[in-house]
C-alpha cells in the first residue's frame, strides 16, 4: 500500500507528464472503491492539474478518449468542474459517449439549467435533451403532439424552387455522378480512393485548425448541391457569414455607437452539426429519408484513428464548400430564438459563422449575468455549446471591434491596422516593394486584397489606398 506521499508524488508525475493515456492511467488509480482515506486527499491534490488535460481529451475524435475524460470527472474532479466537463459531452456525437455522459451526471446528481422545452417529453430523452440535437432525427417517434408542424414536401421544395429528388439516382443525375460511383465518394479517411484530404493550419491566437478538403471530384458535387439545393434556402437575416450580399461590414453595422457590446463565441461550429443533424435538415425541407441521407453523405466527412476505427457519425468538414451553408441553415432556429432574446430587451443580434454579437444603444434593463444566462441555454437547446472563455463585454469607453472592425463612432478599420499598411506602402514608394514583400511572392495581391478591404469598411481611405497600390504596382520594381 502507498503512503500518501507516494500516491501525491505518482500522481503529480502522471498528471505533469506526457503520456497519452495519463487520464486513463489516473482513472485506473482511483477506480478501486475500497481505496483508502489517503486516495481522496489524491484526488483533490490531482484534479486542477488534469483539467487541461482532460479539455484537450475532450476534442479527441477517438471516443475511447472522450469516454475517459467522462470517467475522469466522475472519479476525481470535485462537482463544479466535472459538470462542465459533463457538459460538453451530454450531447455528444457518440451514443456510448452521450451515454456515460448523461448517467455520470445523473450519479453525481448534477441537474440540467435549461429551460425545458415543451415539445419533447421528458421521459423519452431524459432531462438533457436539447432539441437542436433531437429536430428532425426522431420525427416519428419521439416528437410530442405538440411539435410544430413541418411544412409539406411539396410546397416546402416549390416555396424553394428545389429540384425534385426521389432517389439516390436521382441524386447521382443531379450532381453529374455515375450511381455506381456515389459510395466511393462517401468513403470515410483520407487513403487513395477517398473524397478528402487532411491537414492542419495555424490559428491566428495559438493552436491548430483540423482541415478536411474535398478532393477535386467530391469537391465538384459538393459544389452541385450548394448551387441546386442549399443556396436556395433563406437564411435567418441575423446571418452575415458566408451569405451572398452580405460581410463583416454587414455584421458589424448594426452595432454601430452601441452603448453595450457583447460578444461571445460557439465551439466547435463545424464539427458540431453532425451527419443526424444534417439528414434532419434535408429532411425539413422535403426530401425522403433515401435523399437524406445520400445528401448528407455526400456533405459530411467520417475520419479514421490511426487503428482504422471509423468516427461516427460523419461531421461537417471544415474545408467544404456545402459546410459554411449548411451550418447556417442549421442555425436558423437559433438565429430566430437569438434576435427574438434581443428584441425583448432593446439588444440587436448579428451572427457571424460562430461569431455571435449582441449590442445595446443604451445601458440595459436586463442584468448583464441574466441575459448571458438565457443566451447560453438557447445555445445548448439548439446543440452549440457557447464558450464562457470567449465572452467579451465592451462598454463604449473600450474599442468596440467586432468581426475585425471597430464600431464605436462610424465603422473603420482598426487604427493600428491603418498604421500598419500606411507605414507599408510609405516604405514601398521610398524603397520599392522588394523592400517590403521580403520574399512573399504573393506580396502585391496582398497590396490589392488590404486595399480593397479597406475601401469595403471605408469607402474614400479604400479609394485612396487602392489608387497608390495601383501606381506602386504599374510602376517598375527597384
Amino acid at each position: 500500500m502507498l503512503t500518501l506521499v507516494e500516491l501525491l508524488a505518482q500522481l503529480k508525475a502522471l498528471a505533469t507528464g506526457n503520456a497519452a493515456d495519463r487520464v486513463a492511467q489516473i482513472n485506473a488509480i482511483f477506480s478501486n472503491p475500497k481505496n483508502p482515506a489517503e486516495y481522496q486527499v489524491g484526488r483533490h491534490y490531482v484534479a486542477a492539474m488534469l483539467e487541461t488535460a482532460v479539455e484537450a481529451q475532450l476534442d479527441s475524435l477517438d471516443p475511447v478518449d472522450r469516454k475517459e475524460a467522462v470517467r475522469c470527472a466522475r472519479l476525481v474532479f470535485p462537482r463544479g468542474p466535472a459538470a462542465r466537463v459533463l457538459r460538453r459531452v451530454t450531447n455528444d456525437t457518440d451514443p456510448n459517449v452521450r451515454a456515460l455522459a448523461r448517467r455520470t451526471a445523473e450519479e453525481l446528481g448534477l441537474s440540467s439549467t435549461l429551460p425545458p422545452d415543451v415539445r419533447f417529453r421528458a421521459d423519452r430523452l431524459g432531462r438533457f435533451a436539447t432539441t437542436g440535437w433531437a429536430f428532425g432525427i426522431f420525427a416519428s417517434k419521439r416528437v410530442s403532439a405538440a411539435k410544430p408542424k413541418k411544412p409539406t414536401r411539396p410546397d416546402a421544395i416549390a416555396a424553394h424552387h428545389l429540384p425534385e429528388l426521389e432517389s439516390p439516382a436521382d441524386v447521382a443525375e443531379l450532381v453529374g455522378v455515375d450511381p455506381t460511383n456515389l459510395d466511393q465518394l462517401c468513403r470515410p479517411g483520407t487513403e487513395a480512393g477517398s473524397g478528402y484530404v487532411e491537414f492542419e493550419i495555424a490559428k491566428a491566437k495559438g493552436g491548430t485548425r483540423r482541415i478536411a478538403a474535398p478532393r477535386k471530384p467530391l469537391r465538384a458535387v459538393q459544389r452541385k448541391i450548394l448551387e441546386a439545393i442549399l443556396a436556395k434556402v433563406p437564411v435567418h437575416d441575423a446571418c452575415h457569414g458566408f451569405v451572398k450580399g452580405r460581410s463583416t461590414v454587414t455584421n458589424a453595422k448594426p452595432h454601430e455607437g452601441a452603448a453595450l457590446v457583447i460578444k461571445l463565441d460557439l465551439k466547435d461550429f463545424f464539427p458540431t452539426v453532425h451527419y443526424r443533424r444534417v439528414v434532419g435538415l434535408f429532411s425539413f425541407l422535403g426530401y425522403n429519408e433515401g435523399v437524406a441521407k445520400q445528401l448528407a453523405a455526400l456533405t459530411t466527412y467520417r475520419p479514421k484513428l490511426p487503428d482504422g476505427t471509423v468516427v461516427w457519425p460523419g461531421v461537417l468538414p471544415q474545408g467544404a464548400p456545402t459546410s459554411p451553408a449548411l451550418a447556417n441553415l442549421a442555425c436558423r432556429r437559433l438565429d430566430q430564438r437569438l434576435a427574438k432574446l434581443a428584441e425583448k430587451y432593446g439588444a440587436v443580434y448579428t451572427r457571424y459563422a460562430d461569431d455571435l454579437t449582441l449590442s445595446f444603444a443604451k445601458p440595459p434593463e436586463i442584468r448583464i449575468g441574466r441575459l448571458l444566462w438565457f443566451v447560453d441555454a438557447i445555445c445548448e437547446m439548439e446543440g452549440f455549446i457557447e464558450r464562457p472563455d470567449k465572452r467579451r463585454i465592451l462598454r463604449a469607453k473600450h474599442q468596440q471591434r467586432i468581426t475585425g472592425i471597430v464600431v464605436n463612432a462610424g465603422i473603420h478599420v482598426p487604427r493600428a491596422d491603418r498604421k500598419k499598411f500606411r507605414a507599408i506602402l510609405f516604405n514601398c514608394k521610398k524603397h520599392g516593394l522588394a523592400s517590403q514583400a521580403k520574399g512573399r511572392a504573393d506580396f502585391e495581391a496582398y497590396l490589392q486584397g488590404y486595399a480593397a478591404y479597406v475601401h469595403m469598411v471605408e469607402p474614400a481611405l479604400g479609394a485612396k489606398w487602392m489608387a497608390e497600390v495601383a501606381q506602386l504596382i504599374g510602376e517598375p520594381h527597384a
